[in-house]
């Protein structure tokens, strides 16, 4: 299998858990954003984003499904849920709400503060981050009664949102987040197999601007 990705970017996840799984697999780094600073890429990936994954036959492009389909595929180890576990629409919840509800508004905010940064647009980076600051309510008030999200255990809902936090780190809106929210993004960065996915890649170092 393989995985193509950038220091930063949503690939982490993947990559991530590669990482708590064990599994051999193929990494090719690329520059941020790689449809810009690598054009030849959009040969592999027309879309020209990451993370661009294979496994055989098996195409992916999306980081929380890439997740789902290594622990249904290999073994979950613990990581994921099963349909029968009654927590199981939860699990799935929180997968989906990492990159629809936290990690889209992070994207924009991202643009206009740092790549494309145009004063008329500022206002909308603003927005953004509010948007996203508004919709971590629901995760502070699960962080805030437990330590993880499902079942009593890590599993990748958790590292899909982490990513989500992480983001939100780079981006400098951390000084925002609740004690509870800081502390379990802290524990999640804590884990070696974290700290050895995010190692790959130059990582995405950008200045107070919120």
């Amino acid at each position: 299998m393989k995985l193509w990705h950038c220091g930063g970017a949503r690939s982490l996840r993947p990559l991530w858990t590669l990482e708590e799984l064990g599994l051999d697999y193929e990494l090719e780094l690329l520059p941020f954003p790689p449809r810009v600073m690598q054009p030849d890429y959009l040969q592999t990936n027309s879309l020209g984003t990451v993370p661009y994954f294979t496994d055989g036959d098996t195409v992916m492009t999306e980081s929380s499904g890439i997740c789902q389909y290594l622990v249904d595929r290999y073994g979950n180890h613990g990581l994921g849920l099963r349909p029968e576990d009654p927590e199981y629409g939860a699990y799935l919840n929180w997968l989906h709400h990492s990159d629809a509800t936290l990690t889209f508004p992070l994207t924009i905010a991202l643009r206009y503060y740092f790549f494309e940064p145009d004063p008329a647009k500022r206002t909308v980076a603003d927005d953004y981050a509010k948007w996203f600051r508004a919709r971590l309510r629901r995760l502070d008030e699960c962080v805030e009664q437990q330590e993880y999200l499902v079942a009593g255990r890590f599993t990748i809902a958790d590292i899909a949102v982490g990513y989500a936090l992480f983001l939100g780190k780079m981006v400098h809106l951390d000084k925002y987040y609740k004690p509870a929210t800081a502390a379990y993004l802290q524990r999640l960065m804590a884990r070696p197999a974290f700290q050895r996915a995010n190692a790959h890649g130059e990582p995405l170092v950008l200045p107070d601007v919120v």
